[in-house]
């Protein structure tokens, strides 16, 4: 028997030694190959990046200079970098007298704050669904940020570039289009809007020629729309409201939509994140039972702002939701419920409705008609007494919500440096020593220095100054009327 019989383990190691550092040495270099290939991917991506980057700001600076590509919302201008841009919440400077700012320098930069794209990631329009944005009040509780004139839906008030009015069309326009979104506005604001709004279509801007509460203005919109398209269904969504979570709003919008469907007056519910004393309540009822809506609930009743101690009790159920004030309904499902509830208001909305078409005609209806409409909110016209009849319904929904409605929830929304207060501006302008918390906006251009306070709001404008407490900035309304009384109704 020989040597290499008697052991061949021994004679296998011997042969098979130099094969296995070979295979070894072909699995490194693989893989040193794999890494180098891997780079190479990552250098193309790269670059396909900064391709792309490029390529969506010359289809923005195409569309800025009326190539109208795309869908008509996404024509609105585009924003201006945030490292480019003056540093002030006014758009148009010349809108508040001698404001002491440096124009608006407006470079398109893909990676700016509310950038928009011409390419949206999937369909998500609605056929037949029309928006209506109605853009009233003066916003009292931010003067003099907020003036009649110039209220807060055509603020900046994120410095991102875009104005609540804007953000609130940026953010509905996936779901429409621009030939079927509506604006009721007062005469005061028709120009700002228009300027704003470049793609808002003429026809599309309801011009009311007095504030009389939500249900003329959304009732106005509705009879006029029922007219155009009589299977028209609306939503009703405020101009100066401030949303996070857009997918999530877009989401709860086209499940309210589903159940509107069914003769529904149907509200989008809140998940409130504190007790607010400042906000209505809805409150759950039974689920409504839609394959195409899971979510939607009937409402068992609707609750006026409550105290601290009955908001806290409101969340604990886990049964409420704050109540935003957005309503989509049939057209004509809410003409039906006014003529049931409020038939004066409703006889007189229809005859404008009527007389609209005919710039002769409209301009005598609204003389002879609106002075006596009823002045009343859609919460109570319609509703809290429809929800009674089981006729109103809500979906509730997860994304962020703000009405911004003083100064204390603006300085939430604001970003700061820890103990420092918000800045809405120039944060050159500011200059504090042991100075924590509250809000700062330096509107007029002068330095604004604060030593050892504490949850100020200070509103420095060119021709008026405002200081009080966060605590109390839910007051400054009641601010604005005593100096109406005394007589300085122009700085109002």
């Amino acid at each position: 028997m020989s040597a290499s019989a008697s052991n061949p383990p021994a004679a296998a190691q011997a042969s098979g030694g130099p094969a296995i550092e070979y295979m070894f040495k072909q699995i490194l270099d693989a893989v040193h190959k794999s890494q180098l290939e891997i780079a190479e991917l990552r250098s193309e991506c790269h670059e396909l990046r900064q391709a792309n980057a490029s390529l969506e700001r010359q289809v923005k600076e195409g569309m800025q200079n009326n190539s109208r590509l795309g869908t008509p919302g996404f024509t609105t201008p585009a924003p201006g970098s945030p490292q480019l841009r003056a540093k002030s919440p006014f758009l148009s400077p010349s809108t508040i007298p001698s404001l002491v700012v440096p124009p608006s320098i407006h470079v398109p930069s893909p990676l700016g704050d509310n950038a928009l794209t011409q390419y949206p990631f999937g369909i998500r329009e609605i056929p037949g669904f029309w928006v209506v944005i109605p853009a009233g009040g003066a916003g009292t509780r931010l003067w003099p940020l907020s003036r009649e004139n110039h209220p807060k839906f055509l603020l900046d008030l994120t410095l991102k570039g875009r104005s609540l009015i804007q953000a609130t069309w940026d953010r509905l326009i996936p779901l429409t289009s621009a030939a079927r979104t509506a604006i009721v506005a007062g005469p005061a604001h028709v120009a700002s809007i228009k300027e704003q709004l470049p793609d808002l279509l003429a026809h599309n801007l309801i011009c009311e020629p007095s504030a009389k509460e939500s249900m003329a203005a959304i009732g106005l919109a509705a009879a006029i729309l029922a007219l155009r398209d009589p299977n028209a269904i609306i939503g009703s969504f405020a101009a100066d409201h401030m949303i996070s979570g857009d997918d999530a709003f877009l989401a709860a919008v086209a499940e309210a939509v589903e159940v509107a469907k069914k003769d529904y007056l149907v509200t989008i519910g809140i998940a409130p994140s504190h007790p607010s004393t400042g906000f209505g309540y809805v409150r759950l009822g039974e689920k409504v039972g839609l394959a195409d809506a899971p979510n939607a609930r009937l409402v068992s009743s609707f609750k006026e702002k409550p105290d601290a101690r009955t908001a806290a009790a409101y969340i604990k159920t886990g049964n409420y939701r704050w109540n935003a004030g957005m309503f989509v309904v049939k057209a004509a499902f809410l003409m039906d419920l006014l003529r049931e509830y409020k038939p004066e208001l409703h006889a007189g909305l229809q005859e404008i409705a009527r007389a609209w078409d005919d710039e002769t005609l409209r301009a005598r209806a609204l003389a002879d008609i609106w002075p006596g409409l009823e002045k009343i909110a859609i919460d109570n016209a319609v509703a809290e007494p429809a929800a009674l009849d089981r006729r109103v319904a809500v979906v509730p929904a997860t994304f962020g919500w703000d009405d911004v409605g003083d100064f204390s929830s603006l300085a939430d929304l604001l970003p700061a440096e820890s103990n420092q207060p918000r800045i809405l501006g120039d944060s050159g302008l500011v200059v504090t020593e042991q100075a924590a918390g509250g809000i700062v906006v330096p509107g007029s251009g002068r330095l604004v220095s604060l030593l050892g306070v504490d949850d100020l709001v200070i509103v420095d404008m060119p021709d008026t100054l405002l200081v009080t407490t966060r605590a109390r900035s839910q007051e400054v309304k009641r601010l604005v009327k005593k100096c109406r009384e005394a007589g300085w109704k122009q700085l109002l």
